[in-house]
């Protein structure tokens, strides 16, 4: 038996504008990514400061929110100038140190291997090893010296993240004051008094959700990186480890640990290749303490911070980090945990309330088949 569906021309072009317009949509959320990503953060910066801002609001003169916004913004300022002025130039120095340093290794690993210079001599390849040997060392040091001119070559790379930077901190400073303006707006279109308490309850809840998380991880990652910096500065006073590189390991430490579950790592090994190439024994002494302290990070001081302010499983924040991650980078990989957090929160909601509907719709009909069965 053959079934024919007749489907009009109105219908069939419906369909397709309804495919069409989905295709665009997410087209232009894909060319608008990198939009996207400065917007998603500065949301997440302001919600990260509208605590203290409200805080400082209060007791300011009228209560300004706009004064509050700026003392937090100088103190942010701060911040971002201190990291500059005093982590850049060590790092940059360590960087230039170790390629000059690569010919003297170089030498020192040849003349040391007899078993290579035995394997050496017996093919005759001497030539071939000295010709790559000198490429190294000047390649090496032309690097060195060149390290300027590197540094120059990179300015357009830093100019535009200088730019991103301040489009970040213009667009939460404007969400920071603006923000409880738009909310009362948005509050005001309900006509349902019951849907909009259920809309701002919800609200609340994702809120907390990501202000607790922001605050727990920053809490979380400035107790790590305090440590880890202390502890290269009481190495420098027994090993041959330069004392300047106590604050670009806290900023490393810092910056890389606001990245869930692979970030302290990434940290950690940044940190013991820099003191490494100062000192092996300084640099095998952090490894030890790194290890150790990572696992009293995470089964005692993240889980006690944190305290089930997400409440996601061991997947869903695998999954979430490695979502953010590959699609949006960095800062995707940052902001992926309050933002799984807020769909749970949506989702919970949205399971609860269908139970509820299935419930309420099904009493009727137990109450129905009740009086049936009592009149028979």
């Amino acid at each position: 038996m053959k079934v024919k569906i007749e489907i009009d021309t109105k219908t069939f072009v419906r369909f397709w504008l309804v495919v069409i317009g989905f295709a665009f949509a997410i087209l232009a959320i894909y060319s608008a990514r990198t939009a996207l990503i400065l917007i998603g953060v500065a949301f997440f910066l302001a919600l990260a400061l509208n605590a203290p801002v409200s805080y400082l609001a209060k007791y300011l003169p009228g209560r300004s929110r706009v004064g509050g916004t700026a003392i937090a913004y100088v103190m942010v300022v701060a911040l971002l100038a201190s990291f500059v002025f005093f982590v850049v130039p060590p790092i940059t120095q360590q960087t230039v140190k170790f390629a000059e340093s690569v010919p003297g290794l170089v030498d020192n690993a040849t003349a040391q291997s007899q078993s290579f210079s035995y394997f050496v001599d017996k093919y005759n390849l001497q030539p071939q090893v000295d010709r790559a040997v000198n490429s190294i060392k000047d390649n090496a040091t032309g690097w060195a010296a060149r390290a300027g001119q590197n540094i120059l070559n990179a300015l357009g790379s830093l100019l535009s993240l200088i730019v991103s930077t301040l489009l970040v901190l213009v667009l939460s400073f404007l969400m920071l004051v603006e923000g409880p303006m738009w909310l009362r707006r948005i509050w005001k279109v309900y006509n349902d008094k019951d849907r909009m308490e259920r809309h701002k309850r919800l609200a609340s809840k994702m809120y907390n959700v990501v202000t607790g998380y922001v605050t727990g991880q920053l809490t979380v990652s400035g107790i790590g990186a305090a440590l880890a910096g202390l502890v290269v500065f009481i190495l420098s006073l027994f090993f041959n480890v330069p004392a300047n590189l106590a604050l670009p390991t806290v900023a490393i430490a810092f910056t890389l640990s606001l990245i869930p579950m692979f970030g302290a790592t990434i940290a950690g090994i940044l940190i013991s290749l820099l003191l490494l190439f100062n000192d092996t024994t300084a640099g095998f002494i952090f490894i030890v303490y790194f290890i150790l302290y990572q696992q009293v990070e995470n089964n005692y001081i993240s889980p006690t911070i944190q305290s089930k302010k997400v409440e996601l499983s061991a997947l869903a924040v695998l999954g979430s980090v490695t979502i953010g991650l590959y699609v949006f980078g960095l800062a995707g990989g940052i902001i992926s945990i309050p933002i799984a957090g807020c769909i749970k929160v949506l989702l919970d909601d949205y399971l609860n309330r269908a139970k509820d509907n299935r419930e309420n719709s099904e009493k009727p009909l137990a109450k129905l088949v009740k009086k049936i069965q009592g009149e028979s």
